[in-house]
C-alpha cells in the first residue's frame, strides 16, 4: 500500500489491514512519524514525539501479530494522547512551562490499558495550559486549525483535535472537563466523546476540576471513537470513582438502526439567537436527517441551559484554583496570564459563591435527566459558532465581554459534564466560503449509555459524506 495514504485510513481500516498483514504496525507507525515531520511544523500539535519509543513498540507489535498473538482492533495502532496523561519515562507537561521537566515514573491508566491493547504510543498533544480553555500564551508552540491556519483548533484538547484531523495520528485522547473533547472535535471536523463521568479512569491524569475532569477520544470516524473508547473504558480500583461496570462492545453495538429512537430536540440550543446562521441551519438539517432515518423526533425545553457556562466556570476556578494553590503561592508569574486572573478569581470566590452554583449544578443535571426519562437522546449544535480566529492579545477587555462569553459556545457543551452525562459530537456540515469550517452535532444519553449516542451518530454519519473530507494542509 502506499505509505503516504496509510495515515488517512481510518483506525478500523487501518486495523484491518493490520490484522490481514496487509499494513505492518512499522509501517504504519514510520508513515505517521514521516507525516508529522512533514507537517506539524505549520500545526504545533504536538509537544513531544516519541520517535524510538514508537518504532520500537511498533517492532514488538509486528512479532507478536507475526507469532498468531493478535490483541484486538487497536493492536499496532498509532495514536497519541494529550500531554495531561501521564506517561512513564516520558514528560508530561499540562501544555505549562511549570512541567517542563516532569517526568513521570508510572503510566495513566487510560494509558497503560492502550498498551495493553497493543496501541503504538507516537506521542503526547498540545493543549492550553493545565486544560484551561482560557489561556493564551503556549510555550509549546501556538497549535492552529488544519482547516484554517489563522482559526484555532478548539480548546483545551487542541493538539489532539489538530493532529486528528490532519492526518498525524490514527486516533487520539483528549480530556473534556467543560467540553475540552467536543469543541476540538467540532472545530476539527472529528468525532470525540465525552463519556459519562466515571466511565474512563482518571488516575494518572492531571486535573482541572475533579467532579468534571474525564478522559476521552478524539478520532476521525464514530467507528473509530467507539474502537478507542472500548480500549479505555472500565473500572479501575486505582480511581475510587469509576463505575464497576461491563464495558459494552461499542464497534459492535454500531448496527446504524435508530428506527422509533426518541431524538429530544433542545428548542432553547438550536432555535437561539446566539447560534451562528450557517451553524443552525447545517444542525436543523441534520436533525431532519435523523427523522428521515427512522427517529422519532420531538423538541423539549430545557431553559436552565441558558445558564450553564456560569455554573460550570464557578465549579472550575475554585476546583482549579484549589488544585495549584501552592505553585500559584511560589511561581504566579510563570503561569499564562489568562490562567493568571481565572486562578486568582477562584482563590478569593466567596465560599458562599460556591455553595450556589453547587446547587445550581444539580437543577441543570436533574432537568436533563428528567428529559433523558423522557426521550432516549438530545440534540443540540456543539458550539453555536464554526472555529474562532486565534486570539491576537491576552487578557479581558470588558465586563460585557465576559457575560457574553458565558452565552456564548461555552454554554453549548457546559451541560452535559454538569449532568456527568455522556456527550459526544460528530460532523454535521460545513461552512460556505474560500475556506469551509466544519460544523459538529451534538448528542448526549443517559449515564452509561454511549452505546446509544454512538450508534445515532454513526446511523448519521453513514448517511452522508462529511467524515471523508480531509483539510488541505
Amino acid at each position: 500500500m502506499n505509505k503516504q495514504e496509510i495515515p488517512w485510513l481510518s483506525a478500523t481500516q487501518l486495523a484491518d489491514r493490520i490484522k490481514s498483514r496487509e499494513v505492518s504496525p512499522v509501517e504504519a507507525t514510520e508513515a505517521y512519524l514521516e507525516r508529522i515531520a512533514e507537517v506539524d511544523g505549520q500545526l504545533n500539535s504536538y509537544i513531544t514525539v516519541c520517535r524510538e519509543e514508537a518504532l520500537a513498540a511498533a517492532q514488538g507489535a509486528e512479532a507478536e501479530i507475526a507469532a498468531g498473538n493478535y490483541r484486538g482492533p487497536m493492536h499496532g495502532i498509532p495514536v497519541a494522547v494529550k500531554d495531561q496523561l501521564n506517561t512513564r519515562g516520558i514528560r508530561t507537561t499540562g501544555g505549562s512551562s511549570i512541567l517542563a521537566d516532569n517526568i513521570p515514573d508510572e503510566d495513566a491508566t487510560v494509558i497503560a490499558k492502550l498498551k495493553d491493547a497493543g496501541a503504538i504510543l507516537l506521542g503526547k498533544l498540545n493543549m492550553s495550559e493545565f486544560a484551561s480553555g482560557d489561556a493564551f500564551h503556549h510555550p509549546y508552540g501556538r497549535p492552529r486549525n488544519p482547516w484554517d491556519l489563522n482559526r484555532n483548533p478548539g480548546t483545551s484538547s487542541s493538539g489532539s483535535g489538530a493532529a486528528t484531523a490532519a492526518g498525524l495520528c490514527a486516533t487520539s485522547l483528549g480530556e473534556d472537563t467543560g467540553g475540552s473533547i467536543r469543541g476540538p472535535a467540532t472545530f476539527c471536523g472529528l468525532v470525540g466523546i465525552r463519556p459519562t463521568w466515571g466511565r474512563v479512569s482518571r488516575y494518572g491524569m492531571q486535573g482541572a476540576a475533579w467532579s468534571m475532569d474525564t478522559a476521552g477520544p478524539i478520532s476521525r470516524t464514530v467507528a473509530d471513537c467507539a474502537m478507542t473508547l472500548g480500549a479505555i473504558a472500565g473500572y479501575d480500583p486505582k480511581d475510587p470513582y469509576t463505575w464497576d461496570a461491563p464495558v459494552p462492545d461499542y464497534l459492535a453495538g454500531l448496527t446504524g438502526d435508530i428506527r422509533g429512537l426518541k431524538v429530544g430536540v433542545v428548542r432553547e440550543r438550536v432555535y437561539s439567537d446566539t447560534v451562528d446562521s450557517e451553524v443552525g441551519e447545517a444542525v436543523i438539517r441534520a436533525i431532519a436527517r435523523l427523522g428521515e432515518l427512522g427517529a422519532d423526533v420531538e423538541e423539549v425545553s430545557l431553559p436552565l441551559m441558558l445558564h450553564s457556562a456560569a455554573i460550570s466556570s464557578g465549579i472550575i476556578m475554585v476546583d482549579s484554583a484549589a488544585l495549584h494553590r501552592e505553585t500559584l503561592a511560589e511561581r504566579l508569574g510563570d503561569y499564562d496570564h489568562n490562567n493568571q486572573v481565572r486562578l486568582l478569581a477562584g482563590s478569593i470566590l466567596p465560599a458562599q459563591v460556591y455553595h450556589r452554583v453547587l446547587r445550581l449544578r444539580h437543577a441543570v443535571r436533574q432537568e436533563i435527566l428528567d428529559a433523558l426519562q423522557r426521550v432516549d437522546v438530545l440534540v443540540m449544535p456543539t458550539s453555536s459558532i464554526p472555529a474562532s480566529l486565534i486570539p491576537e492579545s491576552a487578557g479581558i477587555n470588558s465586563k460585557q465581554e465576559v457575560v457574553d462569553g458565558y452565552a456564548g459556545r461555552r454554554s453549548f457543551t457546559s451541560p452535559y459534564n454538569l449532568a456527568g452525562v455522556p456527550a459526544l459530537s460528530v460532523p454535521c456540515g460545513f461552512t460556505s466560503g474560500d475556506q469551509p469550517l466544519p460544523i459538529g452535532l451534538q448528542i448526549a444519553a443517559r449515564p452509561m449509555e454511549e452505546g446509544t449516542a454512538l450508534n445515532l451518530a454513526y446511523a448519521y454519519e453513514q448517511a452522508n459524506d462529511w467524515y471523508l473530507r480531509r483539510p488541505g494542509v
